[in-house]
């Protein structure tokens, strides 16, 4: 079977999942270091660490990644992650609300508002949704897999 390498396969299939293992990553520290920022370094006083950190874990991040993380929230001086929440409205006017974690808001502004557009919706003001809501819970969604498609 010429042309075919065991390791070669074995090589690219990491590399795949590092790649993966590494974006989740930095999204967890991102999460850890804004929670240390906003309260208290210590999880058990700090219930938005707590779950951050949960969730590290569950990522199976190492703690050494961890404890960098929260250390960082007290040195970083350069990148500063603020949440931002968005509301607009959807095709046939239906309410959104959108909360994002960036460190520039002008680029998350146009990025949220092109988003509306093509979708035919519309941003709107602050306000101007959020009194049909009451938040229960939290939906992720893969930007990559519904917001590529052409309609």
């Amino acid at each position: 079977m010429a042309g075919h390498s065991h390791w070669a396969g074995i090589k690219h299939k990491k590399g795949k999942a590092d790649k993966q293992r590494s974006k989740i990553f930095s999204k967890l520290s991102k999460e850890i270091t804004v929670a240390a920022k906003l309260g208290d370094k210590d999880p058990a006083m700090n219930p938005r660490l707590r779950s951050a950190v949960q969730a590290a874990r569950s990522a199976n991040m190492p703690k050494d990644n961890i404890e960098r993380a929260i250390d960082k929230s007290s040195a970083t001086t350069g990148a500063n992650f603020e949440n931002l929440r968005y509301e607009g409205f959807g095709p046939e006017k239906i309410a959104v609300i959108v909360e994002t974690l960036t460190d520039n808001k002008n680029r998350t502004a146009s990025n949220i508002r092109t988003i509306f557009q093509k979708n035919g919706g519309s941003l709107g003001t602050q306000g101007s949704a959020s009194h049909n809501f009451k938040q229960l819970g939290i939906i992720k969604i893969d930007k990559k897999r519904y917001l590529m498609k052409k309609f």
